[in-house]
């Protein structure tokens, strides 16, 4: 039914579709939205589950986002869908999940819910990430550059650039911290040691 560039104006158009009497069946957020590009979706999330009760809501994240999403989940009413991007490429599942959560169903990444329940030994950072990620991270501690890395595995630069930058954001290392590349490497070592 549309579309928004950012959490305000994603308010606003379920607004007026909910005043014209057109409820969306679903709505699908990113939990970082512009305009500052941190919480803001999740955020419109719960500011939309509160004022319209029957809402049906997905929200998509790199990662748990502690503050607000036990939040959104404890509402006590179905119709709302936590999912972890990684783990949405397989369209027909994703989209039984969506079609779950707009006929009121809930649907919480399994990461999610360890996350939530406290079975914290599980979930470590260096877990979210994927084989292919951890690999590329553990050539970042041998001292690879990314040219290096693309060599040893047989990707572009662009690929592993992207690879890198996931894994700072699976790590939740903000892009304005200038140290992230290091912090990375911290991480793995102590995980490593541990």
């Amino acid at each position: 039914m549309g579309t928004a560039e950012d959490a305000p104006q994603l308010i606003d158009r379920v607004r007026v579709l909910a005043d014209a009497g057109d409820l969306p069946d679903v709505v699908l957020t990113d939990v970082r939205m512009p305009p500052t590009g941190t919480d803001d979706g999740i955020r419109a999330a719960i500011t939309l589950r509160q004022r319209y009760e029957n809402l049906p809501v997905v929200v998509l994240s790199q990662y748990v986002a502690d503050a607000y999403v036990q939040e959104l989940l404890d509402d006590g009413r179905g119709g709302v869908g936590y999912l972890l991007k990684d783990r949405i490429g397989k369209v027909p599942s994703f989209l039984r999940s969506v079609e779950t959560v707009a006929d009121g169903g809930v649907v919480v990444d399994p990461e999610v819910v360890r996350h939530l329940t406290g079975d914290r030994a599980a979930v470590t950072p260096l877990t979210r990430l994927t084989e292919r990620k951890y690999t590329v991270l553990t050539h970042m501690a041998e001292g690879a550059s990314n040219t290096d890395i693309a060599r040893l595995l047989h990707l572009s630069d662009a690929s592993v650039a992207k690879h890198v930058g996931n894994v700072f954001m699976k790590l939740d290392l903000p892009p304005e911290d200038t140290n992230r590349r290091v912090r990375a490497v911290l991480t793995y070592l102590r995980e490593k040691r541990s």
